[in-house]
């Protein structure tokens, strides 16, 4: 999959439902994903490259053929080499 700019990031997503969504995230060398208050479950899987993830300010180093899974949170990314990450976010149900 060919990822578009973080910019165009809504070009990237492949598979949306009002629960569920999945999206192809490229970085390249020194590419960032500022910073983002998810209402939702994240999950990303790192297919190529390696990026350092901060959740709620605890960071995390992710290289390829691992994965992160995060509570609804504030998160960012950076990629010193770059990066081609899925990611999937998950609606957090509504405690009724």
């Amino acid at each position: 999959m060919k990822a578009q700019p973080y910019e165009q990031r809504d070009k990237n997503v492949f598979f949306k439902t009002p629960e569920f969504k999945a999206r192809i995230i490229e970085l390249p060398p020194n590419g960032i994903m500022p910073e983002c208050e998810m209402a939702s479950y994240v999950v990303f899987i790192v297919i190529e490259g390696e990026a350092a993830v901060t959740v709620n300010q605890k960071q995390a180093r992710l290289q390829a053929g691992q994965c992160l899974i995060t509570e609804p949170a504030t998160l960012s990314m950076n990629a010193d080499t770059g990066v081609k990450i899925i990611g999937i976010q998950i609606t957090k149900a509504n405690d009724e």
